[in-house]
């Protein structure tokens, strides 16, 4: 498996992701009907992202935290965060969603929020070095 040492835009970059969408998930589980009445995007929609946030923003603190990071992980990251931006502007072009102006506004802002952490991540594992490779102890 390759690992990298995470350099502090990584580690900076994953952590900030972590706690925006620890927050998110926060106010979609909190406050699911409050936001869907304000935006007209379907409850059980701002429920189900909710749920899933919360085990993927655990995964993102845990990279962030760690000192040697598999590059697999990372790279899942990176393209989960550019398949949530897919699908949050395949929602606002399809039609399939009867959101509002604030609804479509919110999916924009979701959309590029994490395009740029994608960004960032990218270019912090870009920067990172290969990590050592630990050797099996002989017996």
């Amino acid at each position: 498996m390759k690992l990298v040492q995470p350099c502090q835009l990584l580690k900076r970059a994953l952590a900030a992701d972590a706690l925006l969408g620890a927050a998110v998930a926060a106010l979609h589980l909190s406050a699911a009907d409050w936001i869907a009445d304000w935006t007209q995007l379907p409850s059980a929609l701002l429920l189900a992202t909710g749920l899933f946030m919360l085990a993927w923003t655990a995964l993102l603190w845990w990279l962030a935290r760690t000192p040697r990071a598999p590059v697999a992980l990372v790279t899942l990251v990176i393209e989960g965060n550019l398949l949530w931006a897919a699908g949050a502007i395949g929602l606002l072009v399809s039609g399939v969603l009867a959101a509002n102006a604030w609804g479509n506004a919110y999916l924009v802002l979701n959309a590029f929020s994490v395009l740029a952490f994608a960004a960032l991540e990218w270019r912090g594992l870009r920067a990172s070095a290969a990590a050592p490779q630990m050797r099996a102890a002989r017996a």
